[in-house]
């Protein structure tokens, strides 16, 4: 998703097989920079917010924000021609301002200017998509699937992918009368 010719290389190949695009999901992530198998302790303790190199802030936010403008608006004219697009952005609870502000909050320690801040700008991005295409049959929501057991976090969560796909896949198949501009997980709304 970083990389321009690859990005418009499978909008091509898209419209070219099928003419249009029914859902896009924009699920591409990085937590960190770091080495596969890095263990949660040190991916926090290599991103602090005080100490984090920029470049690495930069590499996070060009797969988890940047990366997601670019293939969104590759795949734009395509979902136009959908009689329903779906756009559904991966994000994470880390990314909730709100819910970071709740000393409760058991994930509050994990939010950072590398991964929790990509992720609230990646809500920040939905919310413009969703208020551009408002007047469209285009549907944009973001998604929390939880804390996964997937290679970003180094398999360590406790939820199976199978079980984080459940409420992606809702939001993808809505009906005309669905939501857009949301932000949930499979319990429901979530905060901003």
């Amino acid at each position: 998703v970083t990389k321009a010719d690859t990005v418009t290389a499978a909008a091509n190949r898209v419209r070219d097989e099928f003419g249009r695009l029914d859902v896009l999901v924009n699920n591409a992530a990085i937590s960190h920079t770091g080495k596969p198998g890095t263990s949660m302790e040190e991916m926090m303790e290599a991103g602090r917010s005080s100490t984090v190199p920029l470049d690495d802030v930069r590499t996070v936010f060009e797969t988890n924000v940047f990366g997601v403008i670019a293939v969104t608006q590759a795949f734009l004219p395509l979902l136009k021609e959908a009689p329903a697009g779906r756009i559904v952005n991966v994000s994470s609870e880390v990314g909730s301002l709100t819910a970071n502000l709740n000393p409760d909050n058991p994930y509050r320690s994990v939010f950072s200017v590398t991964y929790g801040a990509s992720k609230t700008a990646l809500n920040a991005v939905t919310v413009a998509f969703a208020i551009e295409l408002e007047s469209t049959n285009i549907k944009v929501n973001a998604v929390c699937p939880g804390y996964t057991a997937t290679d970003l976090n180094n398999h360590s969560g406790h939820r199976t992918v199978e079980e984080a796909a459940r409420e992606p896949v809702r939001l993808a198949l809505l009906g005309a009368d669905g939501p857009t501009g949301t932000f949930s997980n499979e319990d429901g709304p979530l905060p901003w």
